[in-house]
């Protein structure tokens, strides 16, 4: 099918390079002419494993194509993807000014039938909004439908979850619509994933109460670990009872220094003010948004109680909000380097990709190559990112290189017992 993805960021990218390697004829559409010529360079502005080789693969079979002519995209395909920006607003409401913009430009330039597909997270109600938007612009009266199929995409693992995904939700308000929904995805159907045909609604609000869900496990753990800290319980021990329950299973259990990315922190603040908008109690949500702010830095109240880090270097590894990405949007090592620096700390830090990202937000860090530099004299050595390459580090080498030898976890990655064997004051996170 041709198909056009509406913005080229992480959900456009992935979906598209993804749709095309399913044999679609895909044209990505952005209005930033800078990524776009990136793109025909064959460069990709994102680190996702598996994704450059897919992208370069496509390109070069002709099925995956980049403009920034916005009429071309609109006329030239049967189906239309948005997959653009919905930052939370001043409100922490989800801002549509991308997806109207985009509804307005296909009432406008739309020839033909087409299937608009509602990919971005938007809140209840959006479809509708789209579809007034696109009736309001046409020059003359043509058959449409729009469509929501949110995705599921983790950072990190997207392409496996795109072409392996747990479930796909499709929103429909036709049968017409239905169909073209199941051609597009009958390679995943063939292999037996579920399409769950749904209302866009239901559809619209199965995104947010996932993400919002999965949010709440991760703060309900770290405020938990709390306990488990006061009492002398192990928190990797309580998750491990809880999760061999098959009603609550182990996932999303792990205490630490609490979630970040660009879905977590704005779905729940996002769903926060919809349920306000209808007068229902958000309180458990507002408190799920409390508990993850205030955990993002217990690591540097951890620091405190071990030293003055006034004038002290203070190492830093991990600053991506989680492993396998350089996305550090709402990720707790900027509150954390922030916190540290206002308490006259002096920042070392590395991540093995995200540093590019880092330098853009970060002010007056220190930014090393690798592990081992980073934490040459320092005085105490933070853990935020749990890359695997941090697992297996020689602990006497970096013991010899620090100047004291204080490590605060913020993810558990060690053992308490063999960290104390190996002369370290060690502090984690609930044990």
């Amino acid at each position: 099918m041709k198909i056009t993805i509406v913005g080229s960021g992480y959900v456009g990218l992935v979906t598209g390079t993804c749709l095309a390697n399913f044999g679609h004829d895909i044209l990505c559409l952005d209005i930033d002419k800078e990524k776009i010529a990136l793109l025909n360079k064959n460069k990709l502005p994102i680190y996702e494993p598996g994704l450059e080789e897919l992208f370069k693969r496509n390109k070069e079979q002709k099925r995956l194509r980049f403009t920034s002519n916005v009429k071309e995209a609109i006329t030239s395909s049967e189906v239309i993807f948005l997959a653009v920006g919905t930052p939370p607003n001043e409100f922490h409401e989800a801002d549509l000014t991308a997806v109207k913009a985009v509804a307005k430009s296909i009432g406008t330039y739309m020839e033909s039938y087409k299937v608009i597909v509602d990919k971005s997270t938007v809140p209840v109600g959006t479809a509708d909004i789209v579809k007034k938007i696109i009736r309001k612009n046409q020059k003359k009266k043509i058959a449409y439908d729009v469509v929501s199929n949110p995705e599921f995409l983790r950072e990190g693992a997207a392409v496996k979850d795109f072409e392996n995904p747990d479930r796909i939700i499709v929103g429909v308000q036709s049968k017409k619509a239905q169909d073209v929904m199941s051609r597009i995805y009958s390679s995943i159907a063939r292999i037996g994933r579920p399409i769950m045909i749904t209302d866009t609604r239901s559809a619209e609000l199965i995104k947010y109460a996932s993400n919002s869900m999965l949010a709440t496990r991760i703060s309900f753990m770290n405020q938990l670990a709390h306990l488990c800290e006061k009492t002398g319980a192990n928190i990797k021990e309580v998750a491990k009872g809880m999760g061999l329950d098959d009603r609550i299973g182990p996932r999303f259990l792990q205490a630490g220094i609490g979630y970040g990315g660009s879905c977590f922190p704005k779905d729940v603040m996002a769903l926060t003010a919809t349920l306000k908008e209808y007068d229902c109690d958000a309180s458990l949500f507002e408190s799920v948004n409390k508990i993850n702010e205030t955990q993002k830095t217990v690591v540097v109240d951890k620091l405190q109680s071990l030293l003055k880090v006034k004038g002290k270097k203070v190492a830093i590894w991990g600053i991506a909000f989680k492993p396998k990405t350089d996305d550090i949007r709402e990720a707790p090592s900027i509150s954390i380097i922030e916190k540290l620096q206002k308490l006259g700390a002096k920042i070392h830090a590395f991540d093995p990709i995200a540093m590019d990202n880092a330098k853009k937000v970060l002010k007056g860090v220190k930014f090393f190559t690798d592990p081992y530099k980073t934490i040459k004299d320092c005085d105490a050595l933070i853990i935020v990112t749990e890359w695997d390459s941090f697992r297996n580090l020689d602990k006497s080498a970096i013991k010899a290189l620090m100047k004291k030898p204080i490590i605060v976890d913020g993810r558990n990655i060690y053992n308490p017992v063999d960290m104390k064997k190996n002369g370290f004051k060690y502090v984690s996170i609930g044990r």
